[in-house]
């Protein structure tokens, strides 16, 4: 397996290779690149800041708490664990945050366990929605309610399918 690491190494020098050999000029093109990525970052940032702030308030407000609490018993019939609510709420919002809650809940139950074993495959079935509909759709006219309600919708199919394979295996 160790040979993988240096994979990566070998295709940048295999492409810096083939660019002396056909005499591209590689830092021209490489800062040509870049001037190109700058506009692009200047026009994604305003979502990815609101997407940020928002799932910060979401947290913080208290607003998480009492989804949670509210859906623990719909999540419950749906075969989801009530403790791993707060991760499924949390995960179309935001990375880092469900990366939290994902440790706090391994740090309280264990990583072994149902609800630990539930909450990984929770956290691997589930995409960050907001955020990536932010990427995507950033500047876009198109109306976003149906993608959105789409992707929820596969989430929490997923959720419930990773669960159920959890209480099965």
């Amino acid at each position: 397996m160790k040979w993988v690491s240096y994979l990566v190494p070998a295709l940048f020098l295999l492409l810096f290779l083939y660019a002396l050999f056909r005499r591209v000029r590689l830092y021209d093109c490489f800062t040509e690149g870049v001037k190109g990525a700058i506009p692009l970052v200047l026009s994604l940032f305003p979502y990815l800041a609101a997407m940020l702030i928002l799932s910060s308030l979401f947290e913080h407000s208290g607003l998480s708490a009492l989804f949670t609490k509210a859906l623990a018993p719909a999540f419950r019939f749906l075969g989801i664990p009530p403790e791993i609510a707060r991760l499924v709420l949390i995960k179309p919002f935001s990375g880092s945050g469900s990366t939290a809650v994902l440790s706090e809940i391994f740090a309280s139950y264990g990583p072994d366990s149902y609800i630990g074993r539930c909450a990984a495959a929770a956290y691997g079935s589930s995409e960050t929605v907001f955020y990536i509909s932010a990427v995507y759709f950033a500047g876009s006219r198109k109306k976003l309610l149906r993608p959105i309600v789409c992707a929820l919708a596969a989430n929490l199919l997923g959720v419930v399918a990773a669960c159920l394979l959890c209480r099965v295996m």
